[in-house]
């Protein structure tokens, strides 16, 4: 067996793309104007009792802050079809939810409309992780919005859609 001992961020980076992974908005209001980042990162199932998810982010993230202090934060796990609206609050750009649907709660947790999956949750504790943190999130709600959508997918530096199964 032959292990690859090239360690370096941008092997580790390409390695890494071969999982494919679901993709989900984090986002937040704060002072009344939206805030978000998109992870490629996150699990759901961390533990059902207390009802923890989990995510990791970079430590160079600007925005991040910004959402931890938001209190609440929207999770909306991506659908297949929502690849342009992923790009868009992932860039850098003024306004990265211009056009985009949103839904607010009360606390300030915001969504993406055309999302498979919401979950309405709060920081529950970060743990450093290198570069970057892992940060577990306590569930307060969640609606699962369209059963039958498929997830956006991350994999190789693409965004993928999952692949309907044919029967001959």
């Amino acid at each position: 067996m032959f292990l690859n001992r090239d360690l370096d961020p941008a092997s580790l980076r390409e390695t890494f793309g071969h999982f494919p992974s679901g993709v989900a908005a984090l986002c937040t209001l704060v002072d009344g104007a939206p805030q978000g980042i998109v992870a490629s990162t996150f699990t759901v199932g961390v533990s059902l009792d207390p009802p923890l998810v989990m995510f990791a982010v970079q430590n160079s993230s600007q925005t991040w802050p910004l959402i931890r202090a938001g209190g609440r934060i929207g999770v909306s796990v991506l659908a297949a079809g929502q690849t342009d609206a992923c790009r868009q609050i992932a860039s850098k750009s003024a306004d990265r939810f211009a056009g985009i649907g949103l839904t607010a709660t009360e606390q300030g947790a915001l969504f993406l409309n055309d999302a498979g999956l919401w979950l309405d949750c709060s920081v529950e504790t970060e743990v450093p992780a290198g570069d970057h943190a892992v940060v577990l999130l306590r569930v307060h709600g969640y609606s699962v919005t369209d059963s039958s959508s498929d997830p956006l997918i991350f994999q190789g530096s693409e965004f993928r859609s999952l692949a309907v199964p044919s029967y001959a």
